[in-house]
């Protein structure tokens, strides 16, 4: 399994337990650290913690705070307005649902894993090649060369 050591944790907002603890482990089996949330409240608090995460994952209907009303306070903080936001929920209208939050996707649930996959390495390769794009460039070839000294060893 590779890690993915240069993206920060990826926030998971969802409130169902089951589908919460499936999507976290299949992307904690896929490298990637993941922050929890049930509602949208703690979600703030957590987006707004250290590190903020890379991504966020965004059910809609959620307790206490639904997903529309933490996307619109996101998107009201300039300090977390660019993070960006893949929407999951079911229902009909989808598209139209979410075109007002300006969020990067939306899936369906139950949601496609290897779409929404794809999807996170998309979205945290683009945004950590933006905000890092020379330092990484020289992590990149230091990490292959350590790589290839150690596997000789």
């Amino acid at each position: 399994m590779t890690r993915h050591a240069h993206v920060r944790p990826i926030l998971l907002v969802e409130d169902d337990p089951d589908v919460r603890d499936a999507l976290r482990l299949t992307l904690e089996e896929a490298g990637y650290d993941v922050v929890c949330a049930g509602e949208g409240r703690e979600a703030l608090a957590r987006v707004r913690g250290s590190p903020p995460p890379s991504l966020i994952l965004l059910d809609l209907m959620l307790p206490v705070m639904d997903g529309f009303e933490f996307r619109v306070q996101q998107m009201q903080d300039p300090e977390i307005a660019s993070i960006p936001v893949i929407v999951f929920s079911c229902g009909g209208d989808l598209q139209e649902k979410v075109a007002p939050l300006r969020v990067a996707a939306c899936l369906r649930k139950p949601v496609d894993v290897d779409a929404l996959l794809e999807l996170i390495g998309v979205l945290t390769k683009a945004r950590d090649a933006s905000r890092l794009r020379a330092p990484r460039r020289r992590r990149i070839k230091g990490g292959a060369a350590r790589r290839r000294s150690s596997s000789r060893e």
